[in-house]
């Protein structure tokens, strides 16, 4: 061991015990408040400054394990491929960990031109920053990106301009003035830094864009513990939508944006415990519902797209077994087979002991639009409190089973989001029908008491939908049932006022 070697290790080991004899891992849970925030940025300022050796030692390895050294490079004589498998073995670091510090690093060395003179490192400002000990790791990186990105297009002077940007921004000094200010987080960072990309390189924006409407797509990838796994890779503008649709529907105590008082009051009633990515989910479950209704979609068969799911009848009434879903492997429960029936309808195929298909019953209906309009009327959006997921994305729910005889008609409907669709039978959420009108009752962890609640969003109160008719004859009376028959509601849902 060389005495370079030694000094190093000896002084790892004295910092290492230095900074133990402090505090140890188990004794920070122990820490005061003001000792914990102290200690997190104590042990930050040495970890940069030990980041700063990590991406250039890790450079300096790559540099030595070149290709272009042939069997001379350093990763053959120490027996690996590359310079990054050999940082791997050495480190014990993932290779794309491995990959990240040397492409770093290579911009904070010292280089050497074609001719052997020595010139200053690619990013001259980022290096000095890290080497003091300043600049963290995710901030040198995401400046260092963007930086490479434009360097062959943009303007010397603005480039250099950026860094030093950037980098005081980091850092919480103002480039221009040198006055202090707030020190930018590594992701405010790289926003900066993306909006000087398209500063230095405003053409390359629409190149960019370009290479972007080719790589768009949204990619099958498997299967795995019942979930079926898409990859997607949206454009900026539809990503842009999805996002605005995500924020217009998730609850308002996971977006981020501070509450009325009634939506405090409403987050409080609903109870919602699923994870953002779980309503992100449902809200898109929601949004391709209410394409699949749309009359501009493409039919399939002369039908709107419509999904097929089979079921054996025994297995339906016992309640237990599977379902299987066209063009999907993964089987269902029975619970979304009855989500299905109770959302589509039911058409039963009857078949001999060899698997032939002897004849297939008439078609038993879900909704009519006109139903679901009357319905949307009443109900204003998911029936639940707190949802705000809109009309048009709901689906009709039988409140007494489809498949316990209960009726397809609007005195027993109600419209509900596809998430509290598929919860309504293990939420602890009761659905009542009086008269026509839909109560709800909370789960016990929400609501003590349980006390009913009459649920109505649309934008008239309960009763004040009126259909009004003027005389008193027979033929006024046909009037009004037919208005009551267009609008696809029963007359128990409509106040029918009468005038002489």
């Amino acid at each position: 061991m060389d005495d370079l070697t030694e000094r190093l290790t000896a002084a790892a080991a004295s910092a290492l015990s230095a900074v133990r004899s402090v505090v140890a891992v188990h004794e920070v849970s122990s820490l005061p408040d003001n000792a914990l925030l102290a200690t997190v940025t104590a042990i930050e300022d040495v970890g940069r400054a030990i980041d700063a050796l990590r991406v250039a030692t890790a450079a300096e390895v790559v540099e030595r394990s070149r290709p272009s050294l042939g069997s001379d490079r350093l990763s053959r004589r120490k027996g690996c491929r590359n310079g990054f498998e050999l940082l791997a073995r050495l480190t014990q670091v993932a290779e794309r960990t491995a990959v990240a510090r040397a492409r770093l690093g290579a911009g904070i060395l010292p280089r050497e031109s074609l001719i052997g003179e020595s010139l200053p490192p690619k990013r001259p400002i980022v290096a000095q920053a890290m080497d003091a000990g300043t600049l963290g790791l995710d901030s040198a990186t995401a400046i260092a990106f963007m930086l490479n990105t434009v360097a062959d297009r943009a303007e010397p002077g603005m480039l250099a301009a950026a860094e030093e940007s950037l980098v005081g921004s980091a850092l919480g000094v103002d480039a221009e003035t040198g006055e202090q200010t707030v020190p930018f987080t590594a992701d405010q960072t790289r926003v900066q830094a993306v909006q000087w990309q398209a500063a230095l390189d405003p053409d390359g924006v629409k190149a960019d864009e370009e290479r972007a409407r080719v790589g768009r797509g949204i990619t099958k990838t498997g299967s795995r513990g019942g979930l079926i796994r898409y990859r997607m890779e949206l454009l900026p503008e539809i990503a842009g939508r999805l996002e605005r649709i995500f924020d217009s529907c998730l609850t308002p105590k996971v977006t981020g944006r501070f509450l009325t008082a009634e939506e405090q009051a409403e987050a409080l009633v609903t109870g919602d415990d699923r994870t953002p990515a779980q309503q992100r989910h449902d809200v898109f479950a929601a949004v391709l519902d209410a394409a699949s209704r749309s009359a501009e979609l493409p039919t399939i068969g002369g039908a709107f797209p419509t999904v097929l799911v089979s079921v054996g009848a025994d297995e339906l009434a016992s309640g237990s077994g599977a379902g299987w879903i066209d063009g999907i492997e993964e089987p269902v429960s029975i619970d979304a087979v009855k989500q299905f029936a109770c959302t589509g309808g039911v058409q039963k195929g009857y078949f001999a002991p060899d698997g032939r298909l002897l004849a297939l019953g008439s078609p038993e209906r879900g909704f009519t639009p006109q139903q679901r309009r009357g319905i949307t009327l009443r109900d204003g959006g998911c029936l639940i409190p707190g949802c705000t997921i809109p009309a048009g994305w709901c689906e009709v729910h039988h409140v007494e089973e489809y498949s316990r005889g209960g009726p397809t008609h609007t005195d027993n409907g109600v419209l509900l989001c596809w998430h509290h669709h598929h919860t309504i039978e293990t939420s602890g959420w009761e659905i009542q029908m009086r008269t026509g009108v839909p109560y709800v009752r909370p789960p016990v962890w929400i609501d003590r008491e349980r006390e009913w609640r009459r649920a109505t969003k649309a934008r008239t109160r309960p009763g004040a939908i009126q259909v009004e008719a003027r005389g008193t004859g027979v033929e006024d009376e046909r009037r009004v049932q037919g208005r009551v028959n267009e609008l696809g509601v029963s007359g128990t849902e409509l106040g029918v006022r009468r005038t002489g």
